[in-house]
């Protein structure tokens, strides 16, 4: 874990995120010695969010389609 003195931080600010965001964690420290964590924040997305798509069916359509499935191959 890298630790950046407050005025290296705000110097290099756009470094300090990369890193951050590369590492994980990253400290500044004050001349006080009080020290202070930045770290990403975790990404909230679910992977089951994605685009949908317009395949031009109406929901009757969709609805054959299931039974036809389910006909051909009843589990």
């Amino acid at each position: 874990m890298k630790v950046y003195t407050y005025s290296e931080a705000r110097r290099w600010r756009a470094r300090v995120l990369d890193e951050a965001r590369e590492g994980g964690e990253i400290r500044i420290k004050r001349r006080d010695g009080s020290e202070f964590s930045l770290r990403p924040v975790p990404d909230r997305s679910s992977p089951l969010d994605v685009p949908g798509v317009d395949a031009g069916l109406n929901r009757e359509e969709i609805m054959a389609a299931i039974r036809e499935g389910r006909e051909r191959d009843p589990v």
